[in-house]
């Protein structure tokens, strides 16, 4: 199975990226092909329909690729203010710009940690509804690990394994569905 991993927050040291470390070292060792793609290096400007009229920026037509050659998104989500974060948001809207929907299919996983005691749920709710609209059979089960600053080891790995587990758990499930979606 073809996965794209990425994560909606942009600073390099941040807890989802870690998160979405430890999933992408999980579905690796699950036997899949993950690309992991840092949205940074897509860079998009936030989504404009003048700059649209003028052609699709390179960055937004690269992401496009990237999903399209996917079978599956992993998708590690930070909650900005209860909600999704606008690097995550932008992203999609440039990648789901018509003629074609490459989200339309796919499946996709989400994952997110945050430093509080909801462990990012509330952004999950808006990146789950934003995504089945696109046609994306989004998996219900999903990780939220809250007191996220607790949870790695210097190395960016869980400290706990049965997190990890959990990662994994998610993953196994989600991979056989594939084809009967």
């Amino acid at each position: 199975m073809r996965s794209l991993a990425f994560s909606g927050s942009l600073r390099s040291g941040s807890f989802n990226r870690k998160l979405l470390g430890n999933v992408i070292r999980a579905a690796e060792a699950q036997g899949m092909t993950v690309e992991h793609l840092d949205l940074r290096e897509l860079a998009l400007p936030i989504y404009d329909g003048d700059i649209e009229a003028r052609g699709l920026p390179d960055g937004a037509k690269q992401f496009k690729e990237k999903i399209t050659a996917a079978d599956l998104l992993l998708i590690a989500s930070p909650e900005y203010n209860s909600s999704i974060s606008g690097a995550l948001k932008n992203a999609i809207d440039w990648a789901s710009r018509p003629p074609e929907n490459p989200f339309k299919g796919k499946l996709g996983s989400l994952f997110a940690t945050s430093p509080g005691p909801f462990g990012g749920v509330r952004g999950l709710f808006t990146t789950r509804q934003i995504l089945t609209v696109l046609g994306v059979w989004v998996s219900p089960n999903q990780l939220i690990l809250p007191h996220s600053h607790q949870a790695f080891n210097d190395d960016g790995t869980l400290k706990e394994a049965k997190v990890f587990d959990q990662i994994s758990s998610i993953l196994s499930e989600i991979s056989s569905l594939r084809g009967t979606k």
